[in-house]
């Protein structure tokens, strides 16, 4: 079909071709099945059978919940429009509270004692910048450093009496776990058949439903819960309203202060629960001094790289989670692997740009998949000491390529002060 021009006797113009583009709802849906295709590629070429193992996955779930946790916290925050670097600190809180009551009065009473020690923690962050206009970094970092003293005072206070350590808590008891049966036990005996491509569904499958508990649950449900909230309610409407144009909202009738403070309880609220899900996770059950480890700001990267929406988010923390799971399984043999499944992963990505005719990003893409793979070719292991750190490696990598299509809420870190939409 042709466009013709207005004046006369002009050639049409032919509109410029239509460009490949996966719908937006089915993009997480392919991500995970090109995902699972590159692990079952290099798990069949490498022999590193962990790569799609059940444990594997489970190990993932667990260790992905805090980074989920505390990003939500992130999304919540800065919908409003209130950067919250203090996220790590509200975790730290959590860890404290969830293992002090947790201790006393069971695994339920971990979670309420980790959401308000974190709320308390948003109170303070949203007290500093909401009411007294501190800037957002300042604040969140003295929040941090503030959580680590208050929590080593408590817990030589409260702690070393009974477990004779001043940097640990006592045995926290935590939930029973279960598996979503039959299912489970057909995924696991369909795993154990060792068939291309098939086991290795299951076995990543059959990990995701075993060894649940209800915090694993509550997570997961939390990521449809806030995209509800928040993208389709008057309230989501409101507070995101807050985030991007505050005096807008403001002369709209918006009560953009009590948005914003809401938002960043919320926030401090599920950091901690964040810190009870490190309390609560069945290698642990108890508080640890500095067992938080920075997980705080990968949830904050977390959220980054999944652009400020839930299931992006989701994608962000499972990443993290399953090479975390992963190292702590299999070590630096199996990290070395996952360096062949980048390279994989880049021609795929190469092989999409090039179909979108980007030919810049196809070469870049194309570039960095050699060099990934000359690194897998050229050492035979990835040292334990590397190995260590490779969830953060892989998500400054992944925030890297994130980085061109990020798009943050207009007024993120901006001062606002009450009567300026009038």
């Amino acid at each position: 079909m042709s466009i013709v021009a207005d004046a006369p006797g002009a050639r049409p113009v032919e509109p410029p071709p239509r460009r490949f583009r996966i719908p937006r709802w089915a993009r997480p849906m392919a991500a995970v099945i090109v995902g699972m295709v590159v692990l079952s590629i290099t798990a069949t070429l490498t022999g590193q059978i962990q790569l799609t193992s059940s444990g594997t996955a489970e190990a993932a779930v667990r260790l992905l919940l805090p980074i989920l946790f505390a990003g939500l916290g992130g999304l919540w925050s800065e919908r409003a429009g209130i950067i919250n670097i203090g996220l790590e600190g509200m975790m730290i809180l959590g860890t404290w509270g969830g293992a002090w009551a947790g201790y006393q009065w069971g695994p339920w009473a971990a979670l309420a004692g980790g959401l308000i020690f974190g709320a308390l923690g948003g109170l303070l962050h949203a007290v500093a910048t909401v009411t007294f206009n501190v800037n957002h970094i300042v604040s969140g970092v003295a929040i941090t450093l503030l959580a680590m003293g208050i929590t080593k005072y408590l817990s030589t206070l409260l702690f070393q009496p009974v477990s004779q350590n001043p940097r640990e808590s006592p045995k926290v008891q935590g939930f029973t776990e279960f598996s979503i049966q039959p299912l489970a036990d057909w995924l696991k005996a369909v795993e154990q058949q060792q068939r291309v491509f098939v086991s290795d569904v299951a076995g990543l499958l059959g990990g995701v439903l075993t060894g649940l508990t209800p915090l694993v649950i509550i997570g997961f449900a939390l990521v449809p819960v806030s995209y509800w909230i928040l993208w389709r309610t008057r309230f989501g409407l409101r507070l995101r309203s807050c985030g991007e144009n505050p005096v807008a909202a403001e002369s709209l009738g918006v009560d953009v202060l009590r948005h914003k403070y809401l938002a960043v309880l919320i926030s401090g609220g599920l950091a901690g629960l964040g810190g009870a899900a490190l309390v609560l996770n069945p290698g642990q059950l108890g508080y640890l001094e500095n067992q938080v480890g920075g997980r705080g700001y990968i949830g904050l990267a977390a959220m980054i790289f999944g652009n400020w929406r839930p299931a992006g988010l989701l994608g962000g923390a499972a990443l993290f989670g399953y090479v975390d799971g992963l190292q702590l399984r299999a070590g630096g043999e199996a990290v070395h692997a996952l360096l062949y499944a980048g390279t994989l992963l880049a021609v795929v990505l190469a092989v999409v740009w090039a179909v979108r005719r980007n030919w810049p990003a196809a070469a870049v893409a194309l570039a960095a998949g050699i060099l990934v793979y000359l690194i897998y070719f050229s050492i035979d292991t990835v040292p334990r000491e590397f190995a260590t750190y490779a969830p953060q490696l892989v998500t400054v990598l992944v925030l890297a390529v994130a980085s061109q299509r990020l798009r943050p809420p207009a007024a993120i870190g901006v001062e606002y002060r009450k009567g300026e939409g009038d």
